[in-house]
């Protein structure tokens, strides 16, 4: 069944709002996956707070026009497109799109757009590398407190030198 005018406009207002409130986007080829395989990878998706939409080439153009986004370019992209919108993280739909692309060699990856430029599949297969945000962020802590926690460690060695040092004083005293 063809769909009709309106339902093709709300589909482009979703594409739109998603476009706009992405923080980066993913665009990929997933019509060799199976009903299953793709339900699933929505669930997964979904968890990461990556939502999936998939768009006709012309509908996309019309998205990406109203948007205002002018860096993809659509030529490059063949038959139905699969857009990750990633609203949280960054490279989370690169992360999840990896995912799915060791189980099913199949799923290609077409470029992306992160912050307004265009990425091509080499950089969104290498942002997908990059450890999660929270990582750097455990990371970047765990860097931070080094010289803390090694200040408070000479100190304590200050400390238990002079609670030597008066130990052994009593102890000679005491065999005195």
């Amino acid at each position: 069944m063809a769909k009709t005018r309106q339902r093709k406009e709300s589909e482009v207002r979703e594409f739109v709002d998603g476009l706009r409130g992405a923080k980066s986007t993913v665009f990929a080829d997933l019509s060799s996956l199976k009903v299953n395989d793709t339900s699933s990878f929505r669930r997964t998706a979904k968890k990461e707070d990556v939502s999936v939409a998939v768009a006709k080439k012309t509908l996309l153009r019309h998205a990406l026009k109203e948007a205002g986004v002018t860096a993809v370019d659509i030529a490059s992209l063949q038959g139905s497109v699969a857009m990750l919108f990633g609203m949280g993280d960054e490279i989370a739909p690169a992360k999840v799109l990896e995912a799915l692309r060791k189980e099913k060699d199949s799923v290609k990856v077409l470029g992306g757009l992160l912050e307004g430029q265009w990425v091509t599949a080499e950089q969104v297969m290498a942002l997908a590398k990059l450890p999660t945000k929270q990582q750097l962020i455990g990371q970047f802590v765990g860097v931070i407190n080094a010289p803390v926690s090694g200040f408070v460690n000479v100190l304590a060695g200050n400390l238990r030198g002079l609670v030597t040092a008066l130990t052994a004083i009593k102890d000679a005293k005491t065999t005195a």
